[in-house]
């Protein structure tokens, strides 16, 4: 019987992902690089304007507000760039931890994922 998420898969589907290869890959190769890299950046480029026209404006108070704003937006873009790491360590110690019931398989996740290239 035909998988419903084989329907627009071109060419043969890994069996590690069960015909969820090509929504994997978006999420792997497009949103996990938007999320780590791109809202990082945009979180510093922004605090950084925030602090130019802080400075601009010569207002001491304003500028010291926006010196704490830019340096938790600093703090919050380390962790956005480390959060993807983080899950996937924490979900692989949880897929190896439970992996010898045999009656669930819980690496199959672990394995589509690092099937994708």
């Amino acid at each position: 019987m035909l998988n419903l998420f084989q329907l627009g898969v071109v060419g043969t589907v890994d069996d590690n992902c069960g015909g969820l290869e090509p929504i994997v890959r978006i999420i792997k190769k497009g949103l996990f690089p938007i999320v780590q890299i791109g809202i990082p950046i945009l979180l510093i480029v922004f605090g950084t304007i925030d602090l130019g026209k802080a400075v601009i404006s010569s207002d001491e108070k304003e500028v010291k507000g926006a010196q704490s704003r830019l340096v938790k937006r600093c703090i919050y873009a380390v962790a956005i760039f480390f959060v993807s790491t983080i899950v996937s360590l924490v979900m692989s110690l949880v897929a190896t931890g439970t992996s010898n019931d045999s009656e669930t398989n819980t690496t199959g996740w672990a394995d589509c994922w690092n099937s994708i290239k």
